[in-house]
């Protein structure tokens, strides 16, 4: 039994499903598989956007 060791991070990241739900890039899912083989948000779909952000006025 190990001790005092911390849980691993997430390894996958966790997308908004419904900015992704017609994203043609990631195919709905939010992320997508690099080359590498690692799991990365859609840049496609669930970048921040202007329409995401509060009004100021």
């Amino acid at each position: 039994m190990t001790y005092g060791t911390t849980a691993a991070p997430e390894s996958n990241p966790h997308a908004n499903a419904a900015l992704a739900a017609d994203c043609e890039v990631c195919n709905g899912w939010g992320s997508v598989i690099t080359s590498q083989g690692r799991h990365e948000l859609c840049q496609a779909c669930q970048s921040p956007t202007e329409r995401e952000c509060p009004d100021s006025s």
